[in-house]
């Protein structure tokens, strides 16, 4: 079972109550995927799949009028992101499912694709809604990647490594800035490179850490974890767009404003077990 914890609190109470209709939905379709009693479940899953689609109409549209209503630098992104959801649901909508072993088949790929959502999508780009400032404001604030004492978490290793990456990032924004920027190309990519490995090697610390304590909130940081690597390593600075200055504008400040905001939401917690 789904549980709609604290990790996928975005703040807004209207987009958290969708949030957790939603893991409702997920928690129907693991049900329904277990249940060895209900030999067909063709009707049961059409009344999934078009539940699902009258949340993302519902929701999409909601959660998309406040970011407007925000100016959110993230509405375009979140928009892609909305449609591939709708997308797959209308696929969901016309498979074969008439025969039980279809319908299993069915349900699988749903949660597999659900499961993925709930934490590369609400933990990864939902959980940043209203708390990224406007580029232009985060652009002229003069050290806007200081590790400051409000990202201290207690643990020592976790912060000395929290504060290595801020600074990479505060490389790579430098960079960015740079008037010559594109003269610099090949520095940017290995600073961003350097981003990767580094983050990589902090999450297995950091999971070794929690582990060793038994954390409770292990699973969900791991999924969250995961949405971020992945974010990193589907950067690909060569099929930028015309605008690749903004771009990279862009990207750095996404990069600073996941880690702060999963420091301040997640990592702090692991200190208060």
């Amino acid at each position: 079972m789904y549980k709609f914890t604290d990790d996928c609190l975005i703040g807004i109470e209207q987009l958290d109550s969708d949030h957790k209709k939603l893991f409702e939905l997920i928690n129907e379709v693991l049900g329904l995927l277990g249940n060895q009693y209900i030999p067909d479940k063709y009707n049961q899953i059409k009344e999934i799949v078009a539940s699902l689609q009258d949340y993302a109409d519902c929701h999409f549209i909601r959660e998309e009028a406040y970011m407007a209503a925000i100016n959110d630098p993230e509405l375009d992104l979140q928009k892609k992101q909305h449609m591939q959801f709708r997308e797959k649901m209308n696929v969901m909508d016309i498979f074969q499912i008439d025969e039980p072993e279809q319908q299993q088949t069915a349900l699988t790929d749903l949660m597999n694709y659900l499961t993925r959502w709930l934490y590369t999508h609400i933990i990864n780009s939902d959980i940043l809604i209203g708390k990224m400032p406007p580029l232009n404001e985060w652009r002229n604030t003069k050290n806007p990647c200081e590790f400051t004492d409000h990202y201290k978490t207690g643990i020592p290793f976790i912060d000395g490594e929290h504060r290595t990456l801020f600074e990479i990032i505060a490389e790579a924004n430098r960079l960015v800035q740079d008037q010559e920027c594109f003269d610099r190309y090949d520095e940017i990519v290995t600073v961003l490179n350097r981003l990767k490995d580094y983050t990589e090697e902090h999450f297995r610390d950091e999971e070794e850490y929690m582990e060793s304590i038994h954390y409770s909130g292990l699973e969900a940081q791991k999924l969250a974890h995961q949405s971020f690597i992945t974010k990193l390593r589907e950067i690909n600075l060569e099929q930028m767009d015309d605008n690749q200055q903004l771009y990279l504008e862009e990207l750095t400040e996404f990069l600073f404003s996941w880690l702060s905001n999963h420091i301040l939401k997640s990592d702090k917690m692991i200190c208060e077990m």
